[in-house]
């Protein structure tokens, strides 16, 4: 791939997250300035737009028309780039035949698709392509679920390092989080339920904690999920479900089926929001699980979701404001105790909103790492995890340039 003229083209470039990701590069990478790097998408008049809004200084920022199922045109503009970062969603309905140009052409490629269905759909359908022609398809490099993945991952090496061994038992706590939802990652979860709800099979698939390990299908350990209020022993705290669990637990699980089960055949994870200490952290559990259980709903029952999608929830396109984004932050906890009960806990930091602002850099960071951080090596292509696609070398990359922190804490 080391003639293709683009390192890396932002496909969706024209999407909430994709300008806050397309505005991030072009301010911290100049055009042409050791990457190569495009917008691409499916409107010419928006992609216009946004480079004119860039400056005169994006003169030569080159533009890719190629409309999301327009075949041809995804594989020339595969043809063309070393790796595709890709924000265009619901995936489940637009994301397809991007990756099967990418896996076909072996171009390397990332995005931001929480559909665990979708995903798993992809990896039975893709899966040899990318393979054979060495394409490195990598899913989930935003919020969800960089930080829980790598953060697992970096976790491990440091037990391994300390004790010899890998931890058998991962939680995650969010301790603290800041930042608004986009009409975008909204659409995608209102999909989601929709497409569970018409097919009863696909329902019982969302519920599997392996449904991203298709590959091996003898997988069975039970896995625990917060349902509700429950006071956290290790943490010392009262803690609520954590909405991003039912994509971040998953990727976890098929990172440790492709390491070979390296954290064991019984590996225990799960993932929890803290609400606090005593009565107050105690009710605020209750508010929080409610809250949840009322967006549940509203999502399910179809009146009421086109209620709140008319009235209430932002639109596709629209979210958090610039201001919203630079105050947003995020704080996470991962405690591992392995079999000998010895444990430690790492904590994971974001500096913007996580599911923008942060989303945003990590994504960047995801592609410009595929496309630089592997030179000289002949990494195996497949669908991967960030941690098994990146792992150290991504952590890097956002512990320097992405306002994000892995330490042992």
């Amino acid at each position: 791939m080391t003639n293709r003229p683009f390192d890396l083209i932002i496909y969706g470039a024209t999407s909430f997250v994709g300008q806050i990701l397309t505005r991030y590069l072009f301010e911290h990478i100049h055009v042409g300035d050791k990457v190569n790097w495009a917008i691409a998408g499916r409107s010419e008049k928006k992609l216009a737009v946004l480079k004119s809004s860039l400056g005169s200084s994006a003169d030569a920022l080159s533009v890719i028309v190629a409309d999301a199922d327009d075949e041809t045109a995804l594989a020339t503009m595969c043809q063309s780039a070393r790796v595709i970062a890709s924000t265009v969603g619901p995936y489940a309905l637009y994301g397809e035949p991007l990756v099967k140009a990418c896996a076909e052409n072996g171009t390397d490629y990332c995005d931001l698709c929480g559909e665990a269905y979708w995903i798993k759909a992809m990896i039975l359908k893709y899966s040899d392509s990318a393979k054979a022609s060495g394409a490195r398809i990598v899913s989930c490099c935003g919020f969800d679920s960089i930080p829980s993945d790598l953060g697992v991952h970096f976790l491990q090496r440091q037990g391994k390092q300390r004790f010899s061994k890998y931890f058998d038992d991962v939680k995650l706590a969010v301790n603290t989080m800041k930042g608004g939802a986009s009409g975008g990652t909204l659409a995608s979860m209102i999909e989601a339920v929709k497409a569970a709800k018409s097919d009863p099979k696909l329902r019982k698939d969302m519920n599997n904690p392996y449904i991203l390990c298709p590959e091996n299908t003898q997988l069975c350990h039970p896995q625990i999920s917060i349902k509700g209020p429950v006071f956290d022993a290790d943490f010392q705290r009262w803690s609520a479900p954590f909405i991003m669990e039912a994509i971040n637990a998953r990727v976890v699980l098929r990172s440790n089926m492709l390491v070979n089960m390296a954290y064991g055949d019984n590996f225990l994870y799960r993932e929890q929001m803290m609400t606090g200490q005593g009565i107050k952290g105690r009710l605020s559990a209750f508010g929080l699980t409610a809250g949840l259980g009322f967006f549940a709903l509203s999502v399910i029952i179809t009146p009421l979701r086109k209620f709140m999608q008319r009235f209430v929830l932002p639109k596709p396109g629209e979210g958090p404001s610039p201001a919203a984004q630079l105050a947003g932050h995020f704080d996470i906890s991962l405690l591992g105790k392995n079999s000998d009960q010895e444990t430690l806990t790492v904590r994971v930091t974001g500096d913007r909103d996580p599911g923008y602002g942060c989303t945003a850099k990590m994504l960047a960071q995801a592609g410009l790492c595929l496309a630089f951080d592997f030179e000289g090596e002949d990494p195996k292509g497949g669908f991967l995890t960030p941690a098994t696609a990146m792992g150290d070398r991504l952590i890097k990359r956002l512990n320097e340039h992405a306002g994000m922190t892995f330490t042992v804490d």
